[in-house]
C-alpha cells in the first residue's frame, strides 16, 4: 500500500506545475540566481590614463605604460609569492562602461564583429582582463607595465600568467585577416 501512495504522490509531483517549470528551466534559472555575486575589489589601479581616448587601441597597439596596482590591506596577504612570476592577468571592471550591443566594430576592423570577440568595454558584465608585466612589489603595491586601464579602475582579481599552449596551435580569428587586409 505504501508503494502505491509514493507511487502516486511522484505522479502528482510530476504533473505538478512546479515540475513543469522545472523541466522548462526555471529551477535552472533560480540556481543560477541563487549562487549570483556582486564582486568587492582587491584593489584599484594607479595609471596614467585619465581618459580612455587616450589608451592605444587597434592593431598593433602597445602598452608600454607603467602603473601600479594598490592593492587594498585586508588582500595583502594573498600576494605572498607572486614575486616570482614574471606576468599578471589582472581581471578588473569596466566602471565607467555603460550599456552593451552584440554587433561592434572594433577600432581594429571596419566590419562589424560579435562583441564576444572583441576586447570591446560595454559588455553585459563589464568584467576585462589584462596581461600585465610584474616589475616589483613593494608590500601592497604591485608596480607593473603594460596598463591599459584608467586610473581609479577597480581590481577584481589578480592570477599568474601561466599558459602552456604553443603559438603554433593559437589563432587569432578575425583580427588575423583584418591585419593581413590591411598590411
Amino acid at each position: 500500500m505504501i508503494y502505491f501512495q509514493l507511487m502516486r504522490s511522484m505522479h502528482e509531483a510530476i504533473a505538478s506545475e512546479e515540475w513543469m517549470n522545472w523541466l522548462r528551466g526555471e529551477r535552472v534559472r533560480w540556481s543560477l540566481e541563487a549562487q549570483m555575486f556582486t564582486p568587492q575589489p582587491i584593489g584599484f589601479v594607479r595609471s596614467p590614463f585619465n581618459d580612455a581616448a587616450k589608451i592605444p587601441k587597434g592593431l598593433g597597439a602597445q602598452h608600454p605604460e607603467e602603473g601600479v596596482l594598490e592593492i587594498l590591506p585586508e588582500f595583502a596577504a594573498g600576494l605572498t609569492d607572486i614575486e616570482g612570476y614574471s606576468h599578471l592577468f589582472v581581471l578588473w571592471a569596466f566602471d565607467r562602461s555603460d550599456g552593451f550591443d552584440l554587433m561592434v566594430t572594433p577600432p581594429t576592423d571596419s566590419r562589424p564583429h560579435g562583441l564576444f570577440t572583441t576586447r570591446s568595454p560595454r559588455r553585459p558584465n563589464p568584467i576585462a582582463l589584462t596581461v600585465v608585466e610584474l616589475l616589483r612589489r613593494e608590500g601592497a603595491l604591485l608596480h607593473v607595465r603594460g596598463i591599459d586601464m584608467l586610473d581609479g579602475t577597480p581590481i577584481l582579481d589578480i592570477k599568474p600568467y601561466l599558459s602552456n599552449i604553443p603559438e603554433e596551435k593559437l589563432r587569432r580569428g578575425w583580427l588575423a585577416e583584418a591585419e593581413a587586409r590591411q598590411s
